[in-house]
Parts: structure tokens; sequence; C-alpha cells
């Protein structure tokens, strides 16, 4: 697009979105929007596979029958004007229910009861800090961070509480002890199982 061809900024986000709905994107890769941009994010890492399958085995146990845990599913999240594609997503099932099949429409970021993600070492700087901080500014009520590259070894961080664009509650858990989320999932999780 010549500059003369870019739209104003009371448009950006809206050519953004759909330039993000219109992408042909290869099998396992993510499209993002982060900071007026289209990132492509590569295949995920063996590893975050099995971390994504330990959590997602130990909510279906607790989730009431319309909840439903999404891999890979795109949120929206305003403010910031984000488009993020988590780890894990719990949402409401009848958030999904009537959409059509060929056209990707991230859901309001404020309609996910959790989100997790998982870090690999090319992405652990942003799943630190600017993830936690959007899902926060986006009323996400928790959000776990899995980081077997954090400085201080293998831990897993629970935010929770959400207030005024940050999480009031943030707890850090090395891997092998028990993770217990908060209400409603009520849940203990065994980050042991996590692989290192």
């Amino acid at each position: 697009m010549a500059d003369g061809d870019r739209p104003g900024p009371d448009r950006w986000w809206e050519y953004l979105l759909e330039t993000w709905r219109e992408l042909d994107v290869p099998d396992g890769w993510r499209a993002e929007i982060d900071d007026g941009r289209i990132a492509l994010l590569p295949p995920a890492h063996p590893h975050v596979h099995a971390v994504r399958a330990v959590i997602q085995r130990a909510l279906y146990g607790v989730l009431p029958e319309d909840w439903g845990v999404y891999q890979v599913l795109a949120l929206h999240l305003s403010p910031p004007g984000k488009v993020y594609v988590p780890d894990l997503v719990v949402a409401p099932s009848e958030l999904l229910d009537g959409e059509d099949p060929d056209v990707a429409n991230p859901i309001d970021a404020s309609e996910a009861l959790l989100v997790a993600e998982v870090t690999s070492k090319g992405n652990g700087r942003d799943d630190r800090g600017k993830r936690p901080w959007a899902y926060a500014h986006a009323c996400v009520p928790v959000c776990l961070l899995v980081d077997r590259f954090d400085e201080h070894g293998p831990t897993t961080t629970l935010f929770a509480e959400p207030e005024n664009g940050a999480y009031t509650h943030i707890e850090r858990i090395a891997f092998g002890k028990p993770l217990v989320l908060p209400e409603p999932f009520g849940l203990s999780i065994d980050t042991g199982a996590f692989p290192r």
C-alpha cells in the first residue's frame, strides 16, 4: 500500500482487523495484531503442547458444560486495541455458537474467564510483561504464565483480580508445587507434570 493509500488513524484499526481476517496463515502459525502491526508467530514447541494438555485435562474436570477450553482462540483486547492468540482460553461456549466458520472473528477478551500463555525462548519477554498487562486492561479474571525459562527457574505465575489495568493478586509457583486456581475454577494443577 502506498503512503497516500494508508487509512487515517480513525480507520487504521478496522484496516488491520480486516487484513488480519483475510490472512492465509500456514498451518500451526498464528497471526496477531500488536503495536499497530500484524505479526506471524511460528508453530509452538512440543513442550508448549504438553503444558497445554496438562492444564486442559485439569480444567475439564471442573468446568460446567457450557464453558469450553480452546487452544489458539483469538481474543480482541480493547483497550489497548490488540488481537492476541493465547495458548489456552476458557470462555463460555455460547460465544462461538453461530459463528461463521469461514470468517475469523476474535472474541472480546473481557468474555474470557482464563487465559494461559506458555513461554518459548523467543517470546518470554512479551509473555512476562506485555501480555499480562494487556489481559489485565481487558479485565480477563485469571491469567496463567507457564515459564520454564524464568531466570529463577521454571515457574508458573498466577495473575488474578484485575483492577484498574493491573492484576492485584500475583503468585509465582516453582514447577513441582501445586498451582491452586481461584474460584470459579477451584482446582489444583500439578505443575510437576509440566515438561522442563
